[in-house]
């Protein structure tokens, strides 16, 4: 017989197929009479030597005694079809063992006499076909694996038990139809490069790359009222040419594992709420990671109480009330029917058919914040227990999250209040000028900050004008600011130059002496320390205005000179902040024309995120350039312009347009170190006081000039002078003036002393009187009300 040709083994195929197995011919005496090229490489014996002998004798197994290969005779012929299966062990010619597995089929010949054909497999290969065939069978039947073979045209041209049951498919509903067809609601979550399940299946049949790990969503004709979610991997099979046949895809359900992953992914997200002390943001940001991830609407509240600030009640007493809407959000999936609704990534299987309303308390401790309601809608499925602890826990967190605006509330409302109650609710409006103001509080987390001015009316109708900034921000820095304010109008009352009185607060503040009783270990915190300060001093009366500045930003101004209004910066030396000391301050005059403006500021109007100090000095010059009306229509344009809100500090703005005295409301003379002078210096005020109207004032006017000239003339040095300002006919001033530095007191005199009544009378006549120090002297100044009556009793 012609010798067999077979190709050459490939992978796990069957080891009896015709084109490898070895294949062995016998007669119906069970002599061989054809051997394949797959029985010579198996068994190493060559055709010519095994043609014609017994099967017993080319085959013997040298394991058992005996033939197994029975039944070749004509007695023992089994039935032709029947076949059996035999495992032996032969010796190849070379020696070396060979175990084998036999099939062998009987077959008729010519006259009805039987032979045989033997396929012959090597054992080893034989177990790993068996193997494979047994682990196909399982992956088959009893494998929660769904099989789905997909032609080149993807569609279904077969599906395993699995997927049948799952679908809930009839026989021979699903072949041939499309993916589109058999799953129209089904989403691939990842990876998102694709969109659809025939974008996977075409791209596996043209590259032959597997793909693996598809997160497929939707429902399934047998559990439609849910979805699920199935990983599926793609791979390309081919026939034995290699030529493309489909695409084969194994799909698992990971339903359950997903959701976990999904809500340990929600929950790491979680660190997202909170990240500003607003209670709103903080409930939109809570409403934005549950929804659609965890429920398909939710409805956030929060107690009164607790955005006012105020502690928040005790759970103890149940849901809270006075509930106010924080943050309200829905899916915005459009409404559809059950079997086509697209559910969000999380959908368990129902617990209980109650729990798609799911409210859970914003606990913190033993007080109610507030409540956080999350809803399901159908097909969505219930609220399991894992979504509830969920839902706890991320309630839990929102609520530290609102309980620490809430304290922010309360602490930045104390501060607020504090500031306003130490700031001048309303500035005195002294004849030499006018005066607008701003506080602009910081709308970040820091809170108030210490940002302050004031404006405090002096002897000779000068006026003090301060602005200043304290270090930091909350409670303590408003109360810092309140002792500074203080310091400086006690300082101001001494009539003190602006380096002096600058020089003064430093020392203050450096001594810690500003209202601070320090006990050991409280050294170096004194928010005081490192506080910037400006103070100005104009005299309405020359027209000038003395600058020292502590480490603060210098001051804009307008009309330097007659007929000019551009506005700058004043050339103004700045000395250390305060308490830091080591180098003196500096002051500096500047000379204004009539109705300039002068803006002093803190940083925050000129200092505000992505823009530097210059360019925020740049933009208020401009703005007060191109605005000439009221200074009250100014600050708002420079609020607007300038710090619309700063998120890291506060501001502080003081607009003054100064005026001149009218020259016809001062009078002054030169008096000669006399006491005869006193009469003249009488007459001279009383035809003054008749010039300007004032016939009421005289008396008290002469009174008080005369006693005032006369400490002058007897105690003091010349020069000697007299001044008198006619302040808006609501104040008549007198100033007198000599070379002395020595101040007279006011004191109860006996009954028998002949002096110590004089300043007596004047204290008691007059409105305020005191006593300024310069380079030359001493002024000692008194201001006479105009209209008001003499207190005749003094005089008894």
């Amino acid at each position: 017989m012609a010798t067999m040709h077979a190709s050459c083994e490939t992978g796990h195929k069957n080891p009896f197929d015709t084109t490898t197995a070895a294949m062995i011919v016998l007669d119906a005496q069970g002599r061989v009479t054809g051997w394949s090229p797959g029985a010579r490489n198996l068994y190493g014996a060559d055709t010519r030597d095994v043609l014609g002998r017994s099967v017993s004798e080319v085959l013997p197994d040298v394991r058992l005694r005996g033939d197994t290969l029975q039944g070749f005779g004509a007695a023992g012929a089994p039935a032709p079809g029947d076949a059996r299966t035999e495992r032996r062990t032969v010796r190849r010619p070379d020696g070396a063992l060979v175990e084998t597995v036999l099939r062998i089929f009987p077959v008729e010949q010519d006259r009805g006499r039987p032979a045989w054909v033997l396929m012959a497999a090597a054992s080893d290969r034989y177990q790993e076909w068996v193997t494979d065939q047994s682990m196909l069978s399982g992956l088959f039947t009893q494998a929660p694996v769904g099989l789905s073979v997909y032609g080149p045209d993807a569609h279904l041209n077969w599906a395993n038990d699995v997927v049948q049951q799952v679908m809930g498919w009839r026989a021979g509903e699903w072949e041939g139809r499309a993916n589109r067809v058999l799953y129209p609601h089904g989403t691939i979550l990842s990876p998102p490069r694709y969109h659809e399940t025939e974008e996977v299946l075409e791209e596996v049949l043209r590259t032959g790359e597997a793909v693996l790990d598809v997160h497929w969503r939707g429902p399934t004709p047998a559990t439609c009222e849910y979805y699920r979610v199935y990983s599926c991997s793609y791979f390309r099979l081919h026939d034995d040419a290699g030529h493309p046949l489909g695409v084969c895809e194994a799909s698992v359900d990971v339903t359950d594992r997903y959701e976990a992953q999904t809500r340990l992914a929600l929950l790491s997200r979680a660190s997202g709420i909170g990240t500003t002390l607003d209670v709103g943001k903080t409930a939109e940001e809570l409403a934005g990671l549950v929804v659609p991830d965890l429920a398909d609407s939710v409805r956030i509240e929060v107690a009164e109480s607790v955005l006012a600030g105020e502690m928040a009640p005790s759970s103890a007493s149940g849901a809270p009330t006075g509930l106010r809407l924080m943050a309200e959000r829905t899916t915005s999936a459009p409404s559809v029917a059950q079997s086509d609704a697209l559910l969000g990534v999380i959908g368990s299987r129902p617990m209980t058919a109650h729990q798609r309303l799911l409210a859970v308390p914003l606990l913190l401790g033993g007080s109610t914040l507030g409540t956080v309601t999350l809803l399901r809608q159908p097909p969505r499925a219930p609220f399991t227990e894992e979504d509830r602890a969920l839902a706890e826990e991320l309630a839990s967190r929102t609520a530290v999250c609102v309980d620490n605006a809430r304290r922010y509330v309360r602490e930045h409302t104390t501060a607020l209040k504090l500031q306003r109650d130490l700031l001048p609710r309303e500035l005195p409006q002294p004849s030499g000028i006018e005066v607008a103001h701003r506080y602009i509080p910081t709308t970040g987390p820091l809170g108030v900050g210490g940002d302050w001015y004031d404006v405090i009316p002096l002897s000779g109708a000068r006026v003090g004008l301060v602005v200043g900034d304290v270090v930091g921000h909350g409670v303590d820095a408003a109360a810092t600011m309140g002792r500074l304010r203080t310091s400086v109008r006690a300082l101001a009352a001494l009539d003190l130059p602006p380096d002096e009185l600058l020089t003064r607060l430093d020392d203050l503040v450096g001594q810690a002496r500003v209202g601070i009783h320090r006990t050991p270990g409280d050294e170096g915190t004194d928010r005081a320390l490192g506080a910037t300060c400006l103070y100005a001093l104009y005299d309405p009366t020359s027209r000038t205005c003395a600058v020292a500045s502590a480490g603060h930003l210098p001051p804009v101004a307008t009309g330097r000179a007659t007929g000019t209004r551009h506005a700058e910066p004043l050339d103004l030396p700045t000395g250390p902040p305060l308490g830091i000391g080591g180098l003196p301050f500096e002051s500096v005059e500047f000379e204004f024309a009539e109705g300039a403006v002068l803006a002093l500021f803190t940083d925050g109007i000129v200092k505000v995120r992505g823009r530097d100090v210059d360019e925020g000095v740049a933009d208020l010059c401009g703005a007060l350039d191109a605005f000439a009306g009221s200074l009250q229509k100014a600050c708002d344009e420079v609020v607007s312009l300038c710090a619309p809100g700063s998120a890291d500090d506060d501001a502080a703005l003081l607009l003054v347009r100064v005026h001149a005295f009218p020259e016809d409301s001062v009078a002054s003379w030169d008096v000669a170190s006399d006491p005869a002078e006193v009469a003249g210096v009488r007459a001279l005020v009383r035809e003054k006081l008749e010039d300007w109207g004032l016939h009421e004032a005289a008396f008290v006017s002469e009174l008080v000039v005369s006693e005032l000239v006369t400490n002058a003339i007897r105690y003091g040095r010349p020069p000697v002078s007299l001044r008198l300002l006619r302040d808006v006919d609501r104040t008549l001033i007198c100033e007198i003036s000599d070379g002395g530095h020595t101040s007279p007191n006011l004191r109860h005199a006996g009954d028998e002393d002949e002096g110590g009544r004089g300043l007596f009378l004047v204290a008691q006549l007059t409105a305020m009187w005191g006593t300024r120090y310069d380079r030359q002297g001493k002024t000692i100044w008194a201001e006479i009300g105009l209209g008001q009556e003499v207190p005749l009793d003094v005089f008894l």
